[in-house]
């Protein structure tokens, strides 16, 4: 199950959400939907890097067993930006960007793997109908 705060006008599909989720766990998930000024204030506490961010995971403690698998948040705003961008739904890019967090969280790294976690996007995208633009914006 999937625990929505949506802080934003943002229209969510959660359906398709919960689809991609049960895809690859169980366990239930926090999801946040924001905007700029939050996001970079997370990213600014919690990474030191004072800036907005697409999507944000803060994985559980795994040992805790009834404890949620982690928690991810989206910027509404760049959400709108990069749907606009690539030409594609936001509910797409609220998709994709969910799929990317959810990933990290479940532990997968895409900057210090050997694309693992680009594969595995690339498959998920495929299998739920996705635009193919994250793969084609985080590439080398």
């Amino acid at each position: 199950m999937i625990d929505i705060d949506n802080q934003t006008s943002c229209k969510v599909k959660e359906a398709l959400l919960q689809k991609i989720a049960k895809s690859l766990t169980e366990k239930d998930i926090e999801l946040l939907i924001t905007d700029n000024a939050s996001i970079q204030a997370m990213n600014a506490k919690y990474r030191d890097i004072n800036k907005p961010t697409d999507v944000l995971s803060f994985p559980y403690d795994a040992a805790i067993p009834m404890a949620p698998l982690g928690s991810i948040a989206i910027s509404y705003d760049f959400v709108q930006e990069r749907s606009k961008e690539f030409q594609h739904q936001e509910d797409d890019e609220l998709a994709l960007l969910f799929i990317h967090g959810l990933l990290h969280i479940l532990g997968y790294n895409h900057e210090c793997d050997n694309g693992e976690m680009r594969q595995k996007e690339e498959e998920i995208i495929k299998a739920f109908s996705l635009p193919l633009s994250l793969i084609v914006r985080t590439e080398g």
